[in-house]
């Protein structure tokens, strides 16, 4: 079955830290890049972080950029999304994506479109409240 299932989500006090899980099976991550969005309650899906798996590029938003990692573990076919010095406003869920743009050439001005991703996660809730 194809499918990409996040975890890692939960409640963080501000400041604090948390590493989401992207898992792919059913298909190899070598051939996407792999977007990590968010989305809050009355809010559009915002792009997070995107690593193209084909030359190892990363692109973050500016609201994270800094505080936020994303890296993968070949091995394990998983993409993970290092957060730390959370905020409140990082609340929401998130989700992880495939895009077939798989170069930097490709994700520059694009990476955070939700529209250049095909296949998504079902999302995990990240909450920072103290």
């Amino acid at each position: 079955q194809v499918q990409l299932v996040e975890s890692g989500g939960g409640l963080v006090q501000p400041g604090g830290s948390l590493t989401l899980s992207c898992a792919a099976s059913g298909f190899s991550l070598d051939y996407y890049a792999i977007g990590w969005f968010r989305q809050a309650p009355g809010k559009e899906r915002e792009g997070v972080s995107c690593l193209s798996t084909s030359d190892e590029s990363t692109f973050y938003a500016d609201s994270v950029k800094g505080r936020f990692t994303i890296s993968r573990d070949n091995a394990k076919n998983t993409v993970y999304l290092q957060m730390s010095s959370l905020k409140p406003e990082d609340t929401a869920v998130y989700y992880c994506a495939t895009s077939r743009n798989n170069h930097a050439s490709r994700l520059v001005g694009k990476w955070a479109r939700a529209s250049e991703y095909d296949f998504w996660g079902q999302g995990t809730q990240v909450t920072v409240s103290s």
